[in-house]
C-alpha cells in the first residue's frame, strides 16, 4: 500500500511512438512517478475505434509501447504498466455505465466532432466510437484516481469521465470519486513538415529511429520558407529547425545561430546538422534502453504481466463494490 494519490492515463498504441509523445505526455509521466502512485496503461480496447478493420499490427504495437515506455525511464517499480484488454473488468464497467450515459453526453463531445472530420477516409459511425467515452471513464474510475494527466486541450475528456462518475453515484451510492484534471506543461512539437506531428501524416521522428534516420529526417525538414537561398536572411521566429533547437541545444549555440541565421551568416543545411546531432544525442540513452529491453524479451514478458496483475487485483476489488452498489 502507499500513501500518495493515484494517477492514471493510457495510450493507444496505433503505432510506434515519437517525439510528440515523449514531450506532450512521457516526460511528465516519468516526474509523476515520484510524487503519485501511477497507473499507466496501453489503451488497445481504444485503437479498435477508429482502426478495427485493420488489427493485425496492433498486438506489436502494444509490446513496442512498453518498451518505449520503459526506454524513457517509466518504471515498473514506481509504477504499474498494463495493457487494457488483459484486465476484463473495464469490458464490465463499460457495460454498466453504457447503461446510464445519455447519448446526448456523447454526441456533444468534442472530440467526437473533430475526429468525424479528420477521419473522413475511415467508417467511424459506429456504437464503438462515439461510446469510447464511456469506455474511457471505466479505465478511469476503475481505479479510483485522484487525477489524470491531461493537457488543456484534454480537460473535456475528464469532464465527462466526471459526469458519468457522478451519475452513477447520484442511483447507486457513492463508488467512485470524481477525478480531477491534472494540467501538465507540454512542449508543441511540429512533424518535419510544419504540421502537427502525427503517425498518419508520416512527418514524425520516432523514439526508435537510428541516428541515420533521424539525421535523413531532418535534413528534410522545412525550414523558415521565405529563406529560398544561403544568402537570404532568416527568421528563427518562423523556423521550424529552430523550435528544435530550443529544446535540444545550448543556450550559447542557440542565441548564435540565432544570430547568425538573421544575417544570412548560417545556411540551413549547417543549421540542421547541428540540430540533428544533438537530437541524436539526446536521443541515446532511449536507444540504449530500447536495445536493452529488446534483448531481453523474457524480462518485458515479466514486467508486462506483473503489471496487468497489480491492475487486475485492484480492478477486481472495485467491481465487487460496483456489483454491490447496482445489486446484481
Amino acid at each position: 500500500m502507499t500513501d500518495k494519490k493515484r494517477i492514471l492515463s493510457g495510450m493507444r498504441p496505433t503505432g510506434p511512438l515519437h517525439l510528440g509523445n515523449w514531450h506532450g505526455a512521457l516526460i511528465n509521466w516519468v516526474k509523476m512517478q515520484k510524487e503519485y502512485d501511477c497507473f499507466f496503461f496501453v489503451a488497445d480496447w481504444h485503437a479498435l475505434t477508429s482502426d478495427y478493420e485493420k488489427t493485425g499490427s496492433i498486438s506489436k504495437y502494444i509490446r513496442d509501447m512498453i518498451i518505449d515506455w520503459l526506454s524513457v525511464d517509466l518504471s515498473p517499480e514506481k509504477s504499474t504498466l498494463f495493457i487494457q484488454s488483459h484486465v476484463k473488468e473495464h469490458a464490465e464497467l463499460f457495460l454498466i455505465l453504457s447503461m446510464i450515459t445519455p447519448v446526448p453526453w456523447l454526441e456533444r463531445n468534442p472530440t467526437y466532432k473533430d475526429q468525424i472530420v479528420q477521419l473522413s477516409n475511415k467508417d467511424l459511425s459506429t456504437f464503438g466510437f462515439l461510446g469510447y467515452p464511456v469506455l474511457q471513464a471505466a479505465d478511469i474510475i476503475m481505479y479510483k484516481p485522484f487525477g489524470v494527466p491531461v493537457g488543456i486541450d484534454q480537460v473535456p475528456h475528464v469532464e465527462i469521465t466526471r459526469e458519468i462518475a457522478r451519475r452513477f453515484n447520484y442511483l447507486y451510492g457513492d463508488i467512485f470519486p470524481e477525478p480531477q484534471a491534472v494540467l501538465t506543461q507540454t512542449s508543441k512539437m511540429l512533424g518535419i513538415d510544419r504540421r502537427k506531428m502525427s503517425k498518419s501524416y508520416d512527418n514524425a521522428i520516432y523514439l526508435s529511429d537510428n541516428p541515420d534516420v533521424i539525421a535523413d529526417k531532418v535534413s528534410g525538414m522545412i525550414t523558415d520558407p521565405q529563406r529560398a537561398r544561403k544568402n537570404d536572411p532568416g527568421n528563427p521566429d518562423v523556423c521550424n529547425v529552430f523550435d528544435f533547437h530550443k529544446i535540444y541545444t545550448d543556450k550559447e549555440t542557440i542565441d548564435q545561430i540565432d544570430k547568425e541565421c538573421r544575417v544570412a551568416d548560417i545556411g540551413c543545411v549547417k543549421c540542421k546538422k547541428i540540430m540533428a546531432q544533438n537530437l541524436i544525442n539526446a536521443l541515446e540513452p532511449v536507444r540504449k534502453k530500447r536495445e536493452y529491453y529488446l534483448s531481453r524479451p523474457e524480462l518485458v514478458d515479466e514486467i508486462i504481466k506483473n503489471g496487468i496483475q497489480k491492475a487486475r487485483n485492484v480492478a477486481q476489488q472495485t467491481m465487487e463494490e460496483v456489483r454491490a452498489a447496482v445489486k446484481i
